[in-house]
């Protein structure tokens, strides 16, 4: 009886250890948006939108003014987002893609240490031997986010003393545009980006994309609502990110910085001062590191990305030098039978790569009514005939001083003073395209066999 009697001491004790050690792990908080352009919310410039929560949750942690993705499309976002390596890497680089066998995800990576890992939205991400969420609790048939599931599973993990990492993937501002109040917007005031055809009907549509942006500002703000609810916001690490930038021309499915650029808050109490802000360059491919890294591990397999704590806490200031991204037109929607993107950027250049400018550039938003009213346009009207012919037909090399020109207007590669920026930036996007396994055009034809319906 003694011996049990120790024994049993000894097992509480491990348990009390445990969860003592569990505390000291914050938990780990991801929100995604879904196609928002980062210029569209109100504390990355946008005077339009009304995103309360958000910019209110940047002063309360840190924004980063350079935050890159790897890829302008859902699918191959979401698996370098959760994976933590280069599309091309895990064969997830087209959009309905399915990542390798073997690869592993956050959740294999955050185990060790004990996290509870769920997915809460959207997924796009395939295979679920790669994703083997501890809760995966899908959009409602309204298409909106489970707010019992994260209510639920956040109660859980509080009770049982578990760290969690919470994933919640929004399908807002995605199409369709029907949520959200529109009227909150007039469409006589709207500041449109200079690279739209300005008709009736472009106004009238963005600023339903605006009352969908309000609207997921709002499930924003109910999530840090459950934090505060049971308890665990001094506990929480919280990103918030926009993901790719919206489907109307020159953002989502193109590497120009409407369609890669992205908002990346961070809010995680008594490390990240309050309001601050950082210029230097983090991508999505960084998450993982960084939340294993807060987690107190090491990756169990290597990744692409790294941690960005010491940007965090304020030990450096500098993270890389620069982002990559890829766009991969077969197998989407209205696609181009191919139309592959390249692109490399430092703070100052954006330099892309048409592996086919012969092709014509197409997707569902060419295929679109709205389009079709910029093309009617371009028949008398010389601004939108050059946009609209500017979007579908492109040279095989473009260069953007985005300092001066943050909507990628201005081509500058065929001026004498690019030559050596050319070449610079040309021979790093190739080194990155080598590590990947990226043989370009090659590349951009086997697409379909990655995709998952096609395994």
């Amino acid at each position: 009886m003694k011996q049990k009697s120790i024994l049993a001491a000894l097992a509480t004790c491990s348990a009390l250890a445990l969860n003592a050690q569990n505390q000291e792990k914050p938990n780990l908080v991801l929100f995604l948006a879904d196609d928002c352009t980062y210029f569209d919310i109100g504390c990355y410039g946008s005077t339009d939108s009304q995103t309360p929560n958000i910019d209110k949750f940047a002063s309360e942690g840190i924004r980063f003014t350079n935050g890159f993705q790897a890829a302008p499309m859902c699918s191959p976002t979401r698996h370098n987002l959760l994976t933590g390596l280069w599309p091309v890497k895990t064969g997830a680089h087209p959009n309905h893609t399915i990542a390798n066998e073997g690869t592993l995800s956050m959740v294999q990576q955050l185990k060790p240490a004990g996290y509870q890992v769920a997915l809460v939205g959207k997924s796009h991400v395939n295979p679920e031997s790669v994703f083997p969420w501890d809760l995966y609790a899908p959009l409602t048939k309204t298409n909106d986010l489970n707010f019992a599931a994260i209510d639920s599973f956040i109660q859980d993990c509080t009770s049982n003393d578990q760290p969690f990492c919470l994933v919640v993937t929004t399908n807002q501002p995605h199409t369709p545009w029907n949520k959200g109040n529109p009227e909150l917007f007039n469409p006589d005031e709207l500041r449109l980006p200079p690279y739209y055809v300005d008709t009736k009907e472009t106004r009238q549509m963005f600023c339903k994309y605006l009352a969908e942006i309000n609207y997921m500002d709002g499930e924003f703000g109910t999530l840090l609502e459950k934090l505060e609810k049971h308890n665990v916001t001094d506990q929480s690490v919280v990103v918030y990110l926009s993901e790719q930038g919206n489907s109307l021309p020159f953002a989502k499915w193109t590497c120009y910085d409407a369609g890669v650029h992205s908002a990346y808050i961070v809010r995680w109490p008594g490390f990240v001062k309050p309001g601050s802000e950082s210029d230097a360059i983090v991508e999505y491919v960084d998450i993982v590191p960084t939340f294993v890294d807060m987690a107190g591990l090491e990756p169990s397999a290597p990744l692409d990305g790294k941690s960005i704590v010491p940007i965090l806490t304020g030990k450096e200031t500098q993270h890389k030098q620069y982002t990559f991204s890829l766009q991969t037109t077969r197998g989407i929607y209205s696609g181009s039978e191919y139309y592959g993107i390249r692109s490399v950027a430092d703070k100052k250049y954006r330099y892309i790569v048409n592996l086919t400018p012969e092709a014509t550039f197409k997707n569902t938003e060419t295929a679109g009514r709205l389009f079709k009213i910029w093309l009617e346009k371009a028949e008398t009207d010389p601004k939108a005939k050059w946009l609209t012919e500017r979007y579908q037909h492109r040279p095989a090399i473009e260069l953007y001083d985005v300092e001066k020109d943050q909507y990628c207007m201005h081509n500058i590669a065929d001026k004498a003073e690019s030559k050596e920026i050319i070449e610079r930036l040309d021979r790093v996007l190739k080194e990155w395209m080598e590590y990947c396994g990226d043989q370009g055009q090659e590349t951009e034809m086997e697409a379909k066999k990655h995709q998952h319906w096609n395994r």
